[in-house]
């Protein structure tokens, strides 16, 4: 096997143990199976432990690597299932799986553990254990540039596996990400998967296979539509559920009893709210006072710019830690995406030296979003952010925390793009408005729809559903919000600029 083979192909072998703790859970389930089918079998610890549990079902195994189907086949044979076991050599993505579900008679259990791994990790790598490249999230091509198009393999392989069932009555337990099991259930849901049924078994991943990663057993059964909804258990020992996520609409919700509860708090947010400033070279953009009050960059250089173009940060450690004074500077070479930067050299030359003497790095930026652009841009940057009072909040924190955010010496507050937030013109608007998303009803609803494991629970989606008028009510501020609306220019109705669409999630559909 070639070096990195083991992160390209996301091998992470499933112990023994654990797959015949799945195994013991289906035989509990009351699952049945004719034939039990592993698409990715490794060295063969969900056969071996599903040739105990159903003593006559038919076991086919597939894996690209042939020493792995070597020691399958040796395992099988010694405990004495070999005689109704089928494995061998073949590529997950170049497989004709339509035709091979089709001939097999009876009850079918889809089981095993596919790759742990990205696309784009695979594509980093230069690998080509990929499937042939298509928009089969239906992306629009600006999600694509901003990394909505990354997906795991696992993803692309459930979803094959559950357009070639065709509707067929079948049990799928698949061990997974669990963002990834929430994907499948969601494309499944929207597009007439047939899932009559699906839950989620967590499992402790970091024990299993030394991954810090959220992860569960995926199970579901196919052949008719039920509810779109599944029950979660915190292992797969656990006899009652800790929570139900469900679809609401186009998206997923965490909790989809507390949900229908509080629908009516959804709605089409009257505010449209922002990311903070991408620039992509904080040791370089941010800065920091030392003890003797000089600035000094993250590279331990001291710096010595004009202050026009120098303006406080907070990031969203800060927003989720109450820490709301900023100790931190950012550098802002645009009031506007796409606007020239060559005018700083003239406006506050220290400023130009000092951005050119780095140019290396902002040249080595990775994100398209910067390739053909001026000199030193930045995206989520436009007038909304220079205006004085913000509500604010961290969107990689489980829990939100809503911060009013004023000027400081004069001058807006900027964000980072890990935090989201509101701009208001008028103070006493933004301190009702934050009074309201602060509110236990806006809490309780939020956490209804937050997948706490998530990258990023926290995004400009997730906000723009909140009916602001509907919390006020229910907040008893529905009054003074009313008041506070006739007050001041409202920036954040602006209709959504060019950089939104390149650093926004993708609007709620409903």
């Amino acid at each position: 096997m070639k070096p990195n083979a083991k992160i390209e192909f996301g091998d992470f072998q499933t112990p023994l143990a654990l797959a015949q703790g799945v195994c013991s859970l289906l035989l509990q389930q009351g699952v049945e199976a004719d034939t039990v089918l592993e698409p990715t079998c490794g060295v063969g610890a969900f056969l071996n432990a599903a040739a105990k549990v159903f003593p006559k079902a038919r076991l086919l195994g597939w894996d690209i690597n042939r020493d792995y189907v070597e020691q399958t086949k040796l395992a099988l044979k010694h405990s004495g299932a070999g005689k109704r076991a089928s494995i061998g050599v073949q590529d997950f993505f170049a497989h004709d799986w339509e035709t091979e579900l089709a001939v097999i008679h009876g009850s079918i259990l889809v089981l095993g553990n596919l790759p742990w791994v990205t696309n784009a990790t695979v594509s980093g790598m230069n690998g080509s254990n990929l499937p042939t490249k298509e928009n089969f999230q239906g992306l629009r091509g600006i999600e694509a540039r901003t990394g909505k198009s990354n997906f795991d393999i696992s993803e692309w392989m459930l979803i094959r596996l559950v357009k070639a069932l065709r509707g067929r009555s079948a049990t799928i337990a698949i061990l997974c990400k669990t963002g990834t099991a929430r994907k499948l259930l969601r494309f499944a849901w929207q597009n007439d998967g047939r899932i009559a049924a699906a839950s989620l078994y967590r499992i402790d991943a970091k024990k299993h296979f030394g991954a810090s990663v959220d992860a569960c057993l995926l199970l579901a059964t196919t052949g008719e539509a039920g509810l779109a909804e599944a029950k979660v258990f915190d292992r797969l020992s656990a006899k009652r559920a800790s929570t139900t996520l469900g679809l609401a609409g186009q998206d997923l919700v965490f909790d989809i009893r507390t949900y229908r509860r509080l629908k009516h708090l959804e709605g089409l947010c009257p505010y449209q709210w922002r990311s903070g400033v991408k620039h992509d070279c904080a040791s370089v953009m941010e800065l920091r006072r030392t003890n003797g009050r000089a600035l000094e960059n993250k590279l331990g250089e001291q710096v010595s710019i004009e202050p026009d173009y120098l303006f406080p940060l907070l990031k969203c450690s800060d927003l989720a830690n109450g820490r709301l004074e900023p100790e931190r500077f950012v550098v802002v070479t645009q009031r506007r995406v796409g606007d020239d930067t060559s005018g700083i050299a003239k406006a506050a030359p220290r400023t130009w030296r000092y951005l050119q003497s780095h140019s290396k790095l902002f040249d080595a930026r990775k994100s398209s979003i910067y390739s053909s652009r001026m000199p030193f841009a930045l995206f989520g940057i436009g007038d909304y952010s220079f205006v004085p009072w913000k509500v604010a909040v961290s969107g990689l924190h489980r829990t939100p925390r809503f911060a009013l955010i004023g000027p400081v010496d004069e001058k807006p507050v900027l964000f980072d793009d890990t935090c989201y937030f509101v701009p208001f013109q008028d103070e006493h608007e933004a301190r009702v408005v934050s009074e309201i998303l602060n509110s236990e009803e806006c809490k309780e609803f939020l956490t209804s729809l937050t997948f706490t494991d998530s990258k990023r629970p926290i995004t400009v989606e997730l906000l723009q559903r909140l009916n602001i008028r509907a919390l006020a009510e229910d907040a008893g501020l529905a009054d003074e919000w009313a008041a506070s609306r006739n007050r001041g220019v409202h920036y954040s109705e602006q209709p959504v600029s060019m950089q939104a669409e390149l650093v926004m999630e993708r609007p709620l559909k409903h």
